[in-house]
């Protein structure tokens, strides 16, 4: 039987696609919260993920100082990717660069830059995290 265990450099290249991820972060006395969100990633670097500060995400974050972050495929073979790690900073807005680098992922075209231009404010906060532990499943090497 094969290991379904993605290499770091699989793991990393699969969180580099465009996925819609599933962050997870802890909260006191409830269930862990667990949102879909739109992110960058580049292997090697940071997970980069664009929020309204002071959302319910954004005081989840603050407070726990770490999350998880998921992203899976919906195809055969499935596979997914869970990285996990500390925040690095989550105090000032992205810049238009970073806002549409997120956003053109997931929207054609000029809908990115539609998107940024009515979405992103001051009240907006880039949430960086540095990946530390890893869990993923490619059920292709079987």
């Amino acid at each position: 039987m094969s290991s379904f265990v993605m290499t770091a450099e699989e793991r990393e290249a699969f969180l580099s696609e465009v996925h819609i991820g599933v962050l997870a972060v802890e909260r006191e006395g409830r269930a862990p919260l667990a949102v879909p969100v739109w992110y960058d990633y580049e292997p090697g670097g940071e997970l980069l993920i664009w929020m309204d500060a002071g959302s319910v995400k954004d005081k989840a974050i603050k407070k726990a100082g770490r999350l998880s972050l998921v992203a899976q495929s919906e195809t055969l073979p499935y596979k997914y990717v869970t990285a996990e790690g500390p925040v690095i900073a989550n105090d000032t807005p992205p810049t238009r660069e970073q806002a549409l680098k997120i956003a053109q992922r997931y929207l054609p075209g000029d809908e990115g830059a539609k998107y940024v231009d009515g979405a992103l404010s001051d009240n907006s906060v880039l949430v960086r995290v540095r990946p530390e532990k890893w869990l993923s499943n490619d059920q292709g090497k079987a």
